[in-house]
């Protein structure tokens, strides 16, 4: 008599879930996995590369301690001054798709084509079209030269400041176009609120602003959170990032140190962004 193997239910889930993920982690074993691995090896090493071979001597952390400590000019004088500039981009990006998102969620004739409108960039724009608009001068505020905003930036805040947030300004609708994402998961998160909730809260008289705060702004939290990390990742990939230029040349062992060191810093800056949420949470729930 043949036995039947019974399996439980959380088991056959739990198998069912790997059967899905194992495609992409076999990918990420062999696409991404040995590049990464590679990269850290490659920083401890001075790299030489010839027609027939390469070869690397183990070198230590002298790369760090150059980029850190003895020639800096990779990462002071042109990554901090983006991540700097990073700082402002990141909450104008989230509180502009917050703010679209809500009203492309009203009921309004041609709400779909405006959608469409606001996530077409994301297909369109690339990275070489939106670097060659920067390059061309595109996507300024016209009142920054019309008002002379620039020089009172210039005359109010010290040049490690004023520098990034001119740079930001004049290329303001640009880094807008980055939101279309942004938008679309803001759009999705606004849908899962419940309407019974606001025609509660409309029937004990609180007005809009009061139900974006009580109501809206606390449901979209993880929204945010979700939000504010998937910027942070894909300033990787904007055409102002200086190590995007420095990692196609040819000096594998130094720029590998430098790629590490830039992961940490944008790992300390999701680590505070968890932190603060954490924090939102926790005070989100004592006072429910």
């Amino acid at each position: 008599m043949k036995r039947k193997i019974r399996l439980s239910a959380s088991l056959r889930e739990y198998l069912e879930g790997s059967l899905f993920i194992a495609p992409w982690f076999i990918g990420f074993i062999i696409f991404m996995a040995f590049p990464i691995g590679y990269s850290l090896f490659m920083s401890f090493q001075d790299v030489t590369i010839t027609a027939s071979s390469t070869t690397t001597k183990y070198v230590g952390l002298a790369h760090y301690q150059r980029i850190l400590f003895e020639d800096g000019s990779i990462l002071y004088n042109q990554l901090l001054p983006f991540l700097r500039q990073a700082l402002f981009m990141i909450p104008i990006i989230v509180i502009f798709a917050l703010m679209i998102a809500i009203i492309l969620n009203q009921k309004f004739p041609g709400r779909g084509f405006f959608r469409a409108i606001f996530f077409l960039p994301v297909i369109l724009a690339t990275g070489e079209v939106v670097k060659e608009f920067l390059t061309q001068g595109e996507g300024d505020l016209g009142f920054m030269s019309k008002y002379n905003v620039s020089g009172l930036i210039t005359a109010n805040l010290s040049a490690t400041w004023s520098g990034p947030l001119i740079s930001l300004l004049d290329s303001f609708v640009l880094i807008l176009w980055y939101s279309g994402v942004q938008i679309l998961i803001f759009l999705g998160g606004r849908q899962t609120i419940s309407n019974s909730a606001y025609e509660a809260a409309r029937i004990d008289g609180a007005g809009p602003w009061e139900t974006f705060w009580k109501i809206t702004l606390p449901a979209m939290t993880p929204f945010i959170l979700l939000n504010m990390i998937y910027t942070i990742i894909d300033l990787f990939t904007f055409p102002t990032n200086p190590i995007l230029s420095k990692v196609r040349e040819s000096e594998y062992g130094p720029y590998s140190a430098l790629i590490w060191i830039y992961f940490i810093i944008i790992s300390f800056f999701l680590a505070i962004i968890f932190y603060i949420f954490s924090q939102a949470t926790k005070s989100q729930k004592a006072s429910a």
